[in-house]
């Protein structure tokens, strides 16, 4: 199949991704290991916004936390690309699971992609550590704080600094990174009101 045409700025659009990628999947079952090698040097940004969304619906946000942990930490250290462990990247899962994320999730994004685009160009490698770095913390509170659609926020803000990283749209960037820092804010301050609540509980024992 043809590779989905650029835009005007030379970057191919995600959901043009997206599509390629939800029309070449094998018929019943795919691997992350395929799945990396099709999206190339976009796979850290594709399989991060695959599994916020996946981490969005009740149930999955703790193993969609676990596994968005994988190549956040990748990011920090700076590898071109992420590495599952063997036994978790030839794993074969569910065509169908794939196809009904990217199909949820494409007319969003299309609609999306009128406003985001390409400016405020950051440096790559800083950029990539501070994404990774922000998406394990808010990865950590999908994992940890297993609070009734706690996971919906942070997971909504993982899939947006996903889009612009990948986009590479500044301006959304900054905004969905300050966005992170204040659920992570908002997540401690909650965690501080839990622990001293918990406490106040034993006293009266």
């Amino acid at each position: 199949m043809p590779r989905p045409p650029a835009g005007p700025t030379g970057l191919v659009p995600t959901s043009a991704v997206l599509q390629r990628l939800h029309d070449e999947v094998p018929a019943n079952h795919f691997t992350l290991d395929w799945l990396m090698h099709s999206l190339r040097k976009r796979s850290f940004g594709i399989i991060m916004l695959l599994l916020a969304l996946v981490a969005i619906a009740p149930g999955l946000s703790i193993v969609a936390g676990l596994l968005l942990m994988i190549p956040a930490f990748q990011m920090i250290a700076g590898k071109p690309v992420p590495v599952f462990p063997r036994r978790i990247a030839t794993r074969p899962l569910p065509t169908r699971h794939l196809a009904a994320v990217v199909q949820r999730s494409l007319p969003v994004l299309r609609y999306l992609e009128k406003v985001v685009h390409p400016r405020w160009h950051t440096p790559l490698e800083a950029t990539k550590r501070l994404v990774g770095t922000i998406v394990v913390v808010l990865s950590a509170t999908l994992v940890f704080i297993p609070i009734p659609l706690s996971n919906v926020v942070p997971a909504l803000v993982i899939a947006l600094i996903s889009l612009a990283y990948l986009e590479e749209d500044g301006v959304l960037l900054s905004i969905a990174l300050l966005a992170g820092v204040i659920v992570l804010a908002v997540a401690a301050a909650a965690a501080w009101q839990m622990v001293v609540g918990a406490k106040w509980i034993i006293d009266l024992w």
